[in-house]
């Protein structure tokens, strides 16, 4: 790109991240929290608001969907400890990782069974309150149930709702949509799996493909909504609402902590490792976990060496003025959620000081961490989701990282350390699909 040159001088990750090299990335912009908040447009209540409309949604869901019967209606994900696969890592990687490792598993939400069933059923559930309120269709008190009523769906159906996306995040649309009843039309991306086209079809989704990334799916999805003026057009990039539909991920997170008698204080630090494509699911869910738990708590993301786009848009100030191309990166990756060539805007601006760092991961790693979760803890992340785990490994093995722990005075503190790796999709992928994972010969 244009004055490229220019940004790499001083700036020696840049060179790193061209030559398709792992790199670790300290935040210099970061800042205390407080000192964050004053410029940030959105706040505790704008997340208050998002939890509240989940609860009044909750009879809805556990009426379309009886395995949320046992959360009333709510989505959500458990928190598992995995010590046998951190006493793995220090042996396997060499690492001296202190403290616990926990799981996050959004890899198994209900619904979608993704990270994404977290904002993208969200913005569909606070766009259908948006028109059932507006026409009248639902009286004050009443519960929300009554949008499964046969009349409301009807209603809903002279209604579009379009998204572009990878995957996950057509999934979470999708299937939301198609069950309240909207026309829905997904655009996915060249990089996107076959079965979850299959999977989104079965619920009678329009899926249109393309033969260019993500961006040209969503530039495509958004121009045929733009033009209809019945449609609704969900912006993975853009969205306030998929970002808060996130962030309700950190007062569950707290009370899952809690329940397990974990402290995280100043002397508990709290380092949380998040996959990251575009932004929205790892910005939104930092967001969250920062109102909670403020400076002490440390967030990581983590994204593969040939699609860094959020960490190339924060190192150099651009946001989505640059993409990965532009630095001669192709942007394909085996880890088909993470394919993203330019990050948002929105989600860069409030992550500029709120974010520890980043990290890059190759391709041939996910893999490996996949296997070594599945046969120490039994457990199945699809690979992209195990993107995360190069936070644990990193942690104790990158020069850098110790410098970020001296820089912030953690070092005499990791013994007391949680560290939760963010498991963002695997449950849905069909079982010859996994069997090709596990199998699959990487080429380092």
């Amino acid at each position: 790109m244009k004055n490229f040159n220019k940004i790499m001088e001083g700036n020696p990750i840049l060179g790193m991240m061209t030559q398709e090299k792992e790199v670790l990335w300290q935040n210099p912009e970061k800042i205390s929290f407080e000192k964050s908040m004053e410029t940030c447009e959105l706040g505790e209540k704008d997340v208050d608001d998002a939890e509240q409309r989940l609860l009044r949604f909750a009879p809805l869901i556990r009426k379309y969907f009886p395995e949320t019967q046992a959360q009333n209606g709510l989505i959500e994900s458990p928190l598992v400890e995995i010590d046998v696969m951190k006493q793995y890592i220090n042996e396997k990687y060499e690492s001296c990782l202190e403290g616990r490792l926990l799981l996050k598993e959004d890899s198994h939400l209900a619904i979608a069974g993704s990270v994404k069933a977290r904002g993208g059923i969200y913005e569909v559930l606070k766009h259908t309150e948006d028109i059932v309120l507006e026409n009248g269709l639902l009286k004050e008190g009443e519960s929300y149930e009554r949008l499964g009523d046969p009349d409301i769906k009807s209603f809903l159906g002279s209604y579009k709702i379009q998204v572009g996306s990878t995957g996950n995040l057509g999934l979470s649309i999708g299937i939301i949509s198609a069950v309240l009843g909207y026309h829905v039309i997904v655009h996915m991306s060249a990089d996107a799996k076959q079965w979850k086209k299959d999977l989104l079809r079965s619920y009678g989704v329009d899926v249109r493909e393309y033969q260019g990334d993500y961006g040209e799916a969503v530039k495509n999805g958004r121009a045929l909504s733009d033009a209809d003026s019945s449609s609704y057009f969900v912006d993975d990039e853009n969205s306030r609402n998929l970002f808060l539909g996130y962030s309700v991920a950190g007062k569950r997170l707290q009370a899952q902590l809690e329940k397990m008698k974990i402290k995280t204080d100043e002397n508990h630090p709290l380092f949380v490792y998040i996959p990251c494509g575009v932004g929205g699911a790892p910005g939104g869910i930092t967001f969250g976990l920062k109102l909670i738990f403020k400076d002490d708590v440390h967030c990581f993301f983590a994204e593969p060496v040939q699609a860094p786009c959020m960490l190339l848009g924060m190192a150099t100030g651009l946001n989505n003025g640059i993409s990965v191309q532009d630095i001669g990166l192709s942007g394909q990756t085996l880890a088909d959620g993470l394919a993203v060539g330019r990050p948002s805007a929105f989600v860069g601006g409030i992550m500029k000081t709120m974010l520890s760092g980043e990290m890059t991961v190759d391709d041939y790693r996910l893999y490996d961490y996949m296997r070594d979760l599945f046969e120490k803890e039994d457990i199945f992340l699809e690979p992209s989701a195990c993107a995360a785990f190069h936070g644990p490994v990193c942690i104790s093995t990158k020069p850098e990282m110790k410098k970020y722990l001296e820089k912030n005075n953690l070092t005499d503190k990791m013994k007391n350390a949680v560290h939760i790796v963010w498991a963002t999709g695997g449950s849905l992928v069909p079982e010859e699909i996994r069997q090709e994972y596990m199998h699959a010969a990487i080429v380092h």
